[in-house]
């Protein structure tokens, strides 16, 4: 790693008296979560102007169904190795250089897009990206879990979690208008000047850990318990890292992880085109129908938190199933439903409310809760590996599933087989996730052992 991109040395604490620590942290922390709010909404900008552009690129002859999903696939596929390297990498970074510099390239990447027509370029430029947009959810993860005390994260990891909702309501109103009346090319250009912007201002307002600005570790900070294995001692953090992907508990929440991704982002990328074939919605009807998407999901993250930190304890597992029904609830009544939009709107709702908080859980929360808090960016990617996998996998299986009939010069897309995959991948994702219910904690790992208390008691 650059050394550019490493965290800094800890420098001794700097502030005279508590009172003054604790304003300069909470000014911090303020930026802090404004920054990763407002830059990953906009790493889910770039990414999903894709899912937007697909019928237009279709009709105008640019691309074909099958290179839709390899640029898909290609897309997840550099997106999980990176989720699982980057993962790693983001224990040893510093976030706001590592994760403003990734958006850049980004950014730089979706406007060469719109300036192409060449299949093969728009499978590499695409590809490309899903390395770059890698550099965004772990990193997160690792900063939230570095300036938020154990007794703040919950709240303030599922309001971060609803950022990505914010990214795709952009993209399916904003951005889905800007190719209706611009063409396809507009989509990839409008997301990738956002992402350059949203990366210059990330620059300047995230930052590294609290103990390189002469500041305690959070829980220090706030007069809660000292977290074990505080210390930037690289050494403990390999050992974590590699402590952590020994664990079965992290095994089977990243293959819960995996299904549950599998059918979110086969809504994300097919759910425009299946609105408009199936239901014979417009791109700019379709656009604002998949806007309840995002809109649900992002009151499902941020209830996800507050609920299992206030009613449940801190205890993830029962809304997890919660959710987890939810999903497969909603996705029943958009495929076997009766057609009609509000209806859809009902569906696309529910979809999205139960996403929103399932990501919450399976791809970060429950695991980083249950792993060394040292380790964070390697559960992050290490799930992300998995996930990633499989929605590239997604990609290509959904795109040879989905039938195209032509009669009379007319083509019909088919999504009967595509939709049972979609929903039973959902299925599994849940009965997974019933598999961890009675995980423990890791609280101290010494020389290779642990010390474990019941989720509960945490």
């Amino acid at each position: 790693m650059l050394n550019f991109f490493k965290t800094r040395p800890d420098l001794p604490l700097s502030d005279t008296n508590k009172a003054a620590m604790q304003s300069r942290f909470k000014l911090y922390q303020w930026q802090v979560f404004l920054g990763l709010m407002t830059g990953y909404a906009v790493f889910y900008v770039v990414r999903m102007s894709l899912g937007v552009v697909k019928k237009p690129m279709l009709d105008a002859g640019i691309v074909s169904l099958e290179e839709l999903g390899l640029m898909g696939s290609a897309f997840f596929f550099t997106y999980a190795i990176g989720k699982f390297s980057n993962g790693f990498l983001s224990d040893y970074a510093n976030i706001g250089r590592f994760m403003s510099f990734a958006l850049f390239l980004s950014g730089l990447t979706a406007l060469a897009m719109g300036m192409n027509t060449a299949g093969l370029f728009f499978v590499i430029l695409w590809g490309l990206n899903g390395w770059f947009q890698s550099v965004g959810s772990a990193p997160s993860c690792v900063s939230i879990f570095q300036w938020f005390s154990p007794k703040q994260r919950g709240s303030r990891y599922s309001i971060w979690g609803a950022s990505r909702s914010i990214g795709e309501g952009i993209t399916w109103i904003l951005t889905a208008t800007l190719v209706s009346y611009l063409g396809w090319r507009a989509g990839f250009i409008g997301a990738g000047i956002a992402g350059l912007a949203a990366a210059i201002t990330m620059f300047f307002v995230l930052k590294d850990r609290p103990q390189t600005y002469g500041l305690p570790d959070a829980a220090t900070a706030f007069d809660e318990e000292p977290e074990v294995k505080k210390v930037a001692d690289p050494k403990e953090t390999r050992r974590a890292q590699f402590f952590v992907i020994k664990q079965p508990v992290v095994w089977l929440i990243a293959l819960s992880c995996a299904a549950m991704y599998t059918s979110r982002y086969a809504m994300s990328s097919w759910a425009v085109l299946y609105l408009q074939e199936v239901k014979g919605y417009s791109l700019i009807d379709a656009g604002f129908a998949m806007s309840a998407y995002p809109i649900a999901g992002l009151f499902g993250a941020v209830l996800s938190g507050i609920v299992s930190d206030k009613i449940f304890g801190s205890n993830r597992h029962i809304p997890t199933l919660m959710y987890g029904l939810a999903n497969i609830a909603g996705m029943c009544l958009m495929f076997f439903g009766p057609d009609n939009r509000v209806v859809d709107a009902v569906a696309l709702g529910m979809v999205g409310f139960a996403i929103g908080g399932l990501v919450v859980f399976l791809a970060g929360l429950t695991a980083c809760d249950l792993m060394p808090k040292n380790a964070v960016g390697a559960v992050k990617g290490f799930i992300g590996l998995f996930s990633y996998m499989a929605a590239s996998a997604q990609e290509v299986i959904s795109s040879n599933l989905i039938a195209i009939t032509t009669i009379d010069g007319v083509e019909t897309y088919d999504f009967t087989q595509a939709q049972y995959f979609w929903l039973g991948a959902s299925v599994v994702s849940l009965l997974l996730a019933l598999t961890v219910w009675n995980a423990k904690k890791v609280v101290d790992i010494d020389e290779g052992t642990t010390k474990q208390v019941p989720q509960e008691a945490k």
